[in-house]
């Protein structure tokens, strides 16, 4: 695959990390649910975040079978109808794959509303999933937290990205 005049060429990411930063991202989420403001439908997802970004740049890594486990984490935590998140993030993980080509062409604003659209997929599964279950609707809020999510894309990107970022071995005779 060729490269975009300007872009920074990464060493390989560590698997560790990987798996260190979605145990975090699902760290995150238990904490903001236990919090006051977890219970807002406002709140974005952090985990779904952090999976959508892995599996784009990492997809022989991280796919559909890991969001689908973590899915069951998170439900199982928040109490909610099981398989709810897992099946939203299992479809948010499909569609990543899909568009994982795609996306890493464009700059970061322009990927983040490339993401919008799987984030809203995820969320409006969700809320299907809770008004079947007879929860009802979450409120109009809760349309803000695909947005959130799109947001924090570009921040999410340069956290993540920032240890493969590093110079492998400089020295001054090489031009990489």
């Amino acid at each position: 695959m060729m490269m975009r005049a300007g872009q920074a060429l990464l060493l390989p990411a560590n698997p560790w990390f990987i798996w260190g930063t979605l145990i975090g991202a699902v760290l995150l989420n238990m904490l903001v649910h236990i919090a006051l403001l977890g219970r807002s439908p406002w709140m974005p997802d952090f985990l779904a975040v952090t999976l959508a970004f892995w599996i784009i740049h990492q997809p022989r890594r991280i796919g559909v079978g890991t969001a689908f486990a973590f899915g069951l984490v998170i439900d199982v935590h928040h109490g909610s109808l099981l398989g709810q998140h897992a099946l939203a993030y299992a479809v948010l993980g499909y569609l990543a794959v899909v568009i994982h080509r795609r996306v890493l062409w464009f700059d970061l604003p322009r990927q983040a509303l490339h993401v919008l659209p799987l984030f809203l997929v995820a969320h409006a599964l969700q809320w299907m999933a809770r008004g079947l279950a007879g929860s009802g609707w979450a409120g109009w809020s809760a349309l803000l937290a695909p947005g959130f999510e799109a947001l924090l894309w570009p921040l999410a990107t340069v956290l993540l990205l920032a240890p493969q970022r590093r110079a492998h071995d400089p020295d001054d005779t090489r031009p990489i």
